[in-house]
C-alpha cells in the first residue's frame, strides 16, 4: 500500500496493530505507532485501543499501558481495553485495580466486557469479595444474565470453591449454550468433584449441546481423577471422529487421563502421534513414565526435550516430574543433580514442590535428618504436603526426634488432619512409648478430630459407583461383601497374610 504511495489512514491502523498482535510482531507494530503519531491519528480511540491491545498481545505491559495513559479523552473503551489486556495476559491484579478506578475515578459505570474481564481476574486470585460484588452489581442493575456474564459468573465461583453459588448461576440461567456448560462442568473439575463433571457432560449430550474441545479437555481431566478409563477411551474417540485429535490440548489432557488410568501404552500413543508438542505436552508424557515407575526413561525424555524439543523449555513443572521419577526409584544422587540443575543451567528458582519432592526423596531414602535441614532452609515456610511426606518416613524409620519437630508444625498448618495424629501414636507406640501414644490419642480427640473414612470409585457399564470405609449403604452390599469374602479365601490359599501390625 505505501509502496503506491498511498497514505494508511485512521481505517488502516487498526487492522495493522491486529495483525501485529496475532503475530506477536512487536516491531512492526512499535513502527506502526510511531507512523500514527506523525500522521496525527493519535487523537483516534479505534486506533489507540486496537495500539493497546496490540501492545498487550506482544506482553508489551509498560508500552500498553503508557498508551492508556496517555489518551487525554478516555471513554469506557479506553478502561475495558486495559482492563481485558490484563485479565487474558495473567496480570489479574493489574486488572482488579483498573478496574476498582474504573468505578472510583472514571465516572463511567463497568459494562458487559468490564465485568466479564475483573470476573476472570477474581477467579484467578481467587476474590471471592469483588465477584460477589459484580453478581450483585448485575442484579441491582437489572442486567440480562446472558452467556458471557452468567459463564464469567459460575467460572469465577467455580475457581474460588464456591460450587453452590456457581450451579445457582447455572441452574437460573434461561438458556444454556456451549460456553455455559463448559464453565460449570470444568468448575466441579477443578475442585475434585469428577463424578458430577461427568454427570453434567451426559446431561449436556441429552440436551442437545455438542461438547467441543474446551469440553472434552475438562471431562479428560475428571476422567483422570477417578480412573473412568472407559469413559476417557469414548471421549479419545469421539475426538477423532471431530478432527480434534492433534489438538495440542486434548492430545495432552489424553496423556494424563491414560496414565492415571494405568495405560502407560496408550500414553505413550498419543503422545507419539503428535504433530506438534509443547511445553505442557513434554511434561504429561515425563509425568506419565514418572508415576508409573518409569525413571530411566523419563530421564531420557527429558533430555529428548532438551535437545529436539521445537520451541518448547523445560520448566517448573517438568522438574515435579523429574523429582517425582527420582522419589519413585529412589535416585538420591540423580534427585540433586537435577535440583541443582533447575537453577544453573535453566534459571528456575525451585518452588515449594520441588522442595517437597526432595524432602520427600530424602526422607525415603532414610535421611532424614538431611530432609529436616533442607526444610529449614526453604525460602518460605513448608507447606503440610513436604511435612506429611517427612512424618510418613520418621514412621517408617522409628525416628521420634524429628518426628516430633514435624508434628509441632502439622499441629499449626493441619490441625484438623487425623492421619497425623494417628501416624505419631503409632511412631510411639512402635518404640514402646505408650504413654505419649496415648496423649497424641487424646488430644486428637479433645480437639475433636475424627478419622476420615476412605472412599474410591470404580466403572462399571459407564456408571460410576462410590465406595466409602465402613459403608453399608450399597444397594448391593450383600453381594459385594460375599465376593469379597470368597476372594479372601482364595488369596489365603495363595499363601497371603494381612498385615495387621497397625
Amino acid at each position: 500500500m505505501k509502496m503506491l504511495s498511498i497514505t494508511p489512514n485512521k481505517f488502516t491502523y487498526p487492522f495493522v496493530f491486529l495483525a501485529c498482535g496475532n503475530l506477536e510482531a512487536v516491531r512492526e507494530g512499535r513502527l506502526a505507532h510511531s507512523e500514527v503519531f506523525k500522521l496525527g491519528l493519535d487523537a483516534d480511540l479505534h486506533t489507540v485501543h486496537s495500539m493497546i491491545t496490540m501492545y498487550f498481545r506482544c506482553g508489551e505491559f509498560g508500552f500498553a499501558r503508557k498508551v492508556f495513559d496517555e489518551i487525554s479523552d478516555k471513554d469506557l473503551v479506553s478502561w475495558n481495553s486495559l482492563i481485558s489486556g490484563y485479565a487474558k495476559m495473567g496480570r489479574a491484579r493489574e486488572a482488579v485495580e483498573v478496574f476498582v478506578r474504573l468505578r472510583e475515578e472514571s465516572g463511567f459505570e463497568p459494562d458487559e466486557m468490564s465485568l466479564v474481564s475483573v470476573l476472570g481476574a477474581c477467579g484467578e486470585l481467587g476474590d471471592l469479595e469483588l465477584g460477589k460484588w459484580v453478581e450483585g452489581f448485575v442484579v441491582e442493575r437489572d442486567m440480562k444474565l446472558n452467556t458471557y456474564i452468567g459463564s464469567a459468573l459460575i467460572s469465577m465461583y467455580g475457581k474460588c470453591g464456591d460450587l453452590v453459588s456457581a450451579r445457582r448461576i447455572f441452574d437460573g440461567m434461561p438458556s444454556r449454550d456451549v460456553i455455559t456448560w463448559n464453565a460449570v462442568i470444568s468448575g466441579y473439575a477443578q475442585n475434585g468433584m469428577a463424578d458430577e463433571a461427568i454427570s453434567l457432560f451426559h446431561s449436556m449430550k441429552e440436551s442437545g449441546v455438542n461438547p467441543n474441545k474446551v469440553t472434552l479437555t475438562a471431562v479428560l481431566s475428571a476422567c483422570a481423577g477417578i480412573g473412568a478409563l472407559d469413559l476417557g477411551k469414548q471421549i479419545d474417540e469421539y475426538a477423532t471422529q471431530r478432527g480434534f485429535q492433534h489438538d495440542i490440548f486434548i492430545a495432552t489432557a489424553l496423556i494424563d487421563m491414560y496414565a492415571k488410568c494405568g495405560s502407560l501404552e496408550s500414553a505413550q500413543r498419543v503422545f507419539n502421534d503428535m504433530p506438534r508438542k509443547n511445553d505442557a505436552s513434554w511434561n504429561a508424557m515425563i509425568s506419565a513414565l514418572a508415576s508409573h515407575g518409569k525413571a530411566k526413561e523419563a530421564l531420557s525424555l527429558f533430555q529428548r526435550m532438551s535437545d529436539e524439543g521445537g520451541g518448547a523449555r523445560p520448566n517448573d513443572i517438568t522438574f515435579v516430574a523429574l523429582l517425582s521419577a527420582c522419589v519413585h526409584a529412589g535416585l538420591v544422587d540423580e534427585g540433586h543433580r537435577l535440583f541443582d540443575m533447575m537453577s544453573t543451567l535453566f534459571g528456575l528458582v525451585p518452588k515449594i514442590e520441588h522442595y517437597s519432592c526432595m524432602v520427600d526423596l530424602l526422607a525415603r531414602a532414610g535421611h532424614l535428618y538431611e530432609a529436616w535441614d533442607l526444610i529449614e532452609k526453604m525460602p518460605e515456610k513448608p507447606d503440610k504436603v513436604t511435612l506429611g511426606a517427612l512424618h510418613g518416613a520418621c514412621r517408617r524409620k522409628k525416628n521420634v526426634d524429628i518426628a516430633e519437630r514435624v508434628m509441632q508444625m502439622l499441629l499449626e498448618l493441619d490441625p484438623s488432619n487425623s492421619g497425623n495424629y494417628i501416624i505419631s501414636s503409632k511412631i510411639y507406640a512402635n518404640l514402646n512409648m505408650w504413654d505419649d501414644s496415648a496423649r497424641m490419642r487424646a488430644l486428637m480427640r479433645e480437639k475433636g478430630v475424627t478419622k476420615t473414612p476412605g472412599c474410591s470409585w470404580i466403572e462399571v457399564d459407564n456408571e460410576l459407583r462410590e465406595f466409602r470405609a465402613g459403608d453399608g449403604l450399597s444397594l448391593d452390599s450383600t453381594d459385594i461383601c460375599n465376593i469379597i469374602d470368597l476372594l479372601y479365601e482364595d488369596l489365603k490359599k495363595e499363601g497371603y497374610v494381612p498385615k495387621i501390625v497397625d
